[in-house]
């Protein structure tokens, strides 16, 4: 009786150990995370990382951002490291669907403010210390303020600032459209509602002069980026250490200036974007790109 007391007992400390166990969530594997913020207030750079101010004959403003993607993501270990070289992380799907080769547009993550874009396991990320961060924006949607015959509406506004992008459709703000097409660096679509003359509702679209999308890449002296295309660079405060032993995440939030990147020629009442009064869209691009780094 004694033994089978033991042998009970034995059973029953074995059998909870392994329920134990079983119950247990695995360990959390470490991952590389990026965030987007958009920052109105941060400083607002050229297409070569210098500080630049709105000319004199232009207006500008700082629209307010809906969502925004990525196509390419790459971690660059200094300011010689050719375009490619580096750890690239990321690179979003591609297709020949529309002709010649582009961003597929409809496999696209579209992240709004704070909000995740992309993450991967850290221990997928060649361990290295890298100064730059290089990141290619494809797309963008916010909402910009504009006067009409003397009244101030809001309208959205949908641009693709990829070197090249197949589009399927994509939806403006409660509009859609169809394409099934590539449109290049610099296609727009633009909504307003509660128009009221003469429809509710008003959509438009074009595309914007080649070379006038603001791509600031501080490096462009020692690592150019090609013509066209968006791959924004930025330095980390100190160089990112990558291990491939961390046990935390890593989160970078990839902090864009969108201090007045929506910039038009003035034609009429300075200040304000009249387009109906002759006022022209010169630049819809980013002024900047800072990488903040944070674990946890």
């Amino acid at each position: 009786m004694k033994n089978t007391l033991v042998i009970i007992l034995i059973a029953s400390i074995v059998f909870s150990s392994c329920k134990k166990d079983k119950d247990q969530p695995a360990p959390k594997e470490p991952m590389l995370v990026f965030r987007f913020k958009f920052d109105p207030t941060q400083q607002r750079l050229d297409n070569f990382g210098n500080p630049s101010t709105v000319p004199s004959n232009h207006g500008a403003q700082s629209p307010s951002f809906n969502k925004m993607s990525a196509h390419y993501i790459e971690l660059a270990p200094g300011e010689f490291t050719p375009l490619g070289s580096g750890a690239v992380v990321f690179h979003h799907d591609e297709t020949n669907a529309g002709g010649a080769h582009a961003i597929d547009f409809s496999k696209s993550v579209l992240a709004g403010n704070n909000q995740t874009f992309f993450s991967i396991p850290l221990k997928n990320v060649a361990a290295g210390n890298y100064q730059y961060l290089r990141v290619s924006l494809a797309y963008q949607n916010y909402d910009i303020q504009m006067r009409v015959a003397g009244s101030d509406i809001t309208g959205t506004l949908a641009s693709f600032i990829g070197y090249n992008t197949y589009i399927s459709s994509f939806k403006i703000k409660d509009s859609t459209i169809v394409l099934n097409a590539n449109r290049r660096q610099g296609y727009w679509a633009f909504e307003i509602h509660d128009f009221g003359f003469p429809l509710p509702q008003y959509v438009s679209s074009g595309l914007a002069p080649e070379g006038a999308t603001t791509v600031p890449n501080p490096l462009s002296g020692t690592s150019p980026i090609p013509a066209g295309s968006c791959v924004v660079t930025g330095a980390f405060a100190s160089p990112l250490a990558i291990t491939g032993s961390e046990t935390d995440d890593i989160i970078i939030t990839v902090s864009l200036s969108t201090n007045n990147s929506f910039e038009w020629v003035e034609n009429s009442t300075a200040g304000f974007f009249e387009p109906a009064d002759g006022d022209t869209v010169v630049d819809m691009g980013i002024r900047g790109l800072i990488p903040l780094v944070t674990k946890q």
